[in-house]
Order: C-alpha cells, then sequence, then structure tokens
C-alpha cells in the first residue's frame, strides 16, 4: 500500500524541475526509510510473543502514524 504512494510521488518527481527534484527525492528517501522502519517493527512483532505485545504495539502505532503523516504531507507538496 504505502509503497505505490511513495511510487506515485516519484513519478511526480520526474517531472519537477531541478532543484524541487532534489528536494522532493530527498523526501522520498525519507518516506522509503520510515516504510522500511515500519516493516522491521512488524517483523518485531511478527516475532514476539504475547508478553512483548503491549510495548511493540505502541512503537508500531508511533512508526505507523509518522510514515502516514509524512506521506500525506509529501503528497500535499508535490500538488
Amino acid at each position: 500500500m504505502w509503497s505505490a504512494e511513495i511510487d506515485k510521488l516519484k513519478a511526480k518527481v520526474d517531472g519537477a524541475e531541478a532543484d524541487a527534484q532534489l528536494e522532493y527525492c530527498k523526501q522520498i528517501e525519507e518516506l522509503r526509510s520510515m516504510q522500511e522502519a515500519v516493516g522491521n517493527k512488524l517483523t518485531e512483532l511478527k516475532d514476539a510473543g504475547d508478553d512483548a505485545w503491549g510495548d511493540l504495539k505502541a512503537g508500531i502505532d508511533s512508526a505507523w502514524d509518522s510514515l502516514a503523516n509524512a506521506l500525506k504531507s509529501a503528497a500535499s507538496r508535490f500538488k
């Protein structure tokens, strides 16, 4: 889901001017990094026992919210 949204933003970057491309590319790299962090948290969750669920859930919720907000912010700048 997030990969498709990030790919859409990347397509918009390709049509932007050079200065804007640099800024957009930096934002896209941040989004990909955040996406990877969320994936890592989900892997931790999958591997964790029931005892760790509460702690990991809070971290995953935070990472997910950060990624969603960053994606919305970047998308609004690319319009």
